[in-house]
């Protein structure tokens, strides 16, 4: 087993910036020939866990089997971005402890209004007509973490300093040697 993986947790609203600020930081821990992977929470869905709708038990199950993909890379020395809304504090802290000591969470915290703004698919407008049930934000709850590793604010902040922002945090953390 090698220590060098390690797991960065992006949670946030959907449409926050979780998969655009995962695959920025990823590419710049590929140019620094770090091996890495992205764990992206909607294509997740599409294949490991298609079988899942988005109760609180589905949802709690999805992130159980992220967590657990996350966990069997890092300790084989990948480091592991993984950008999955993770609606409820209790699953991310089931994350953490799982991936102990290997383990950062980031909030891409952004507010809903300008989450909807950012929506191309249309998800916030069919959950505001009732298409939708389920939808974190709207109809079902997000918890904000309340003791988050690092938050990036990407109302105000850019893809360029949130990632600055996750590489210091890293360094920091002695983890990018």
């Amino acid at each position: 087993m090698t220590s060098s993986g390690f797991t960065l947790w992006l949670t946030g609203l959907s449409g926050a910036g979780k998969s655009t600020l995962a695959a920025a930081a990823g590419k710049k821990l590929s140019a620094l020939g770090r091996r890495m992977e992205v764990l992206d929470g909607d294509l997740l869905r599409k294949d490991l866990c298609k079988d899942l709708g988005f109760s609180r038990e589905d949802r709690e199950e999805n992130i159980r089997r992220i967590a657990f993909v996350a966990d069997v890379l890092a300790r084989q020395g990948t480091i592991v971005l993984v950008a999955a809304i993770s609606p409820y504090r209790k699953m991310r802290q089931e994350a953490r402890e799982r991936i102990a000591g290997r383990f950062f969470e980031v909030y891409v915290r952004a507010p809903i209004e300008l989450c909807e703004k950012r929506d191309t698919k249309g998800l916030y407008k069919r959950a505001r007509a009732g298409e939708i049930l389920l939808f974190t934000g709207i109809s079902d709850p997000y918890e904000p973490p309340a003791h988050a590793d690092l938050v990036c604010d990407t109302e105000k902040e850019s893809v360029r300093e949130c990632v600055g922002k996750i590489i210091r945090l890293l360094e920091e953390a002695g983890v990018l040697t």
